[in-house]
């Protein structure tokens, strides 16, 4: 138990996630200042949720995983700001080390990356794609914010970065069916943010660079390791891949009138993905 709150702003952004936040919340009660910024479109108890475990709320219009988050940055009022996602929660060892971490003259570098372990398929993930997981979440109020495309977005740091060895628990999907719903939304945020950017889809995009990915999960980062859960994984994400490139080549025929009505969609807003860069 911590002699007393840390000077930290925890800043999270939900959309119904009613499931998830209770836990989230429950695991930061060290935290000095605790924020969520609830996705205006949110239809269930996630605002309620909030706000009975004594989180400062903002309902605010959504307008991308990257603007969102900034938006939830600007809202912390202490010095040093983590980022937490809805469907995550921080260690006791985690917890502990930050406790350390601000005892006496506090923190040395700007900004630290945090590990993240992924719960998926019945067993906690801990090779391929998904591990390990660095992701920058606490930093200087001061020293950055997220850039990048949505709806993978990272911290650009200004100034000194190093690691905790703690972990950042996430429960990313319900299930295989979750995963493959929001690899359709994903894929088609990404092809469009390609599009935007000129991007245009070739054949050997969608010919190479899923079995590339597939191999570099299942083979070159030990996915086989993880048992069926992992070769499920690794084909997915080839999958996600595939998809990017084939709705990219789709938009091409589209035109920009379709990219503008496929900006925004039903994709999860909790940032389950911050820290991840988009690999055109």
């Amino acid at each position: 138990m911590m002699d007393a709150k840390l000077p930290l702003s925890i800043c999270i952004i939900a959309c119904n996630e009613e499931r998830n936040l209770p836990r989230c919340l429950d695991s930061v009660p060290w935290a000095e200042d605790v924020l969520v910024v609830v996705d205006s479109r949110s239809r269930d108890a996630t605002e309620a949720i909030a706000r009975a475990r004594g989180a400062r709320v903002f309902v605010h219009p959504y307008g991308g995983d990257i603007e969102q988050k900034n938006y939830s940055l600007d809202q912390g009022k202490c010095d040093w700001l983590f980022i937490l996602d809805a469907d995550e929660a921080v260690t006791p060892e985690l917890a502990q080390e930050l406790s350390e971490l601000f005892r006496g003259s506090g923190p040395s570098a700007d900004g630290y990356e945090i590990n993240r372990a992924t719960y998926h398929l019945g067993r906690w993930i801990r090779h391929g794609d998904f591990y390990p997981d660095w992701q920058l979440r606490l930093l200087r109020n001061t020293c950055g914010r997220l850039t990048g495309v949505n709806p993978h977005g990272y911290v650009r740091l200004k100034g000194k970065l190093a690691r905790l060895s703690g972990e950042i628990l996430h429960w990313s999907y319900r299930d295989l069916a979750d995963q493959v719903e929001r690899t359709q939304e994903w894929s088609r945020i990404q092809s469009t943010a390609l599009f935007t950017r000129g991007r245009r889809a070739r054949l050997r995009d969608m010919l190479f660079r899923p079995p590339a990915r597939f191999l570099r999960a299942y083979l070159l980062k030990q996915g086989f390791r993880d048992g069926l859960p992992g070769f499920i994984i690794a084909t997915v994400t080839a999958f996600h891949v595939f998809l990017k490139y084939a709705k990219l080549w789709e938009l091409e025929r589209i035109g920009s009138s379709g990219a503008e009505g496929a900006t925004f969609g039903k994709a999860k807003t909790s940032g389950s993905q911050t820290g991840t860069s988009l690999t055109p």
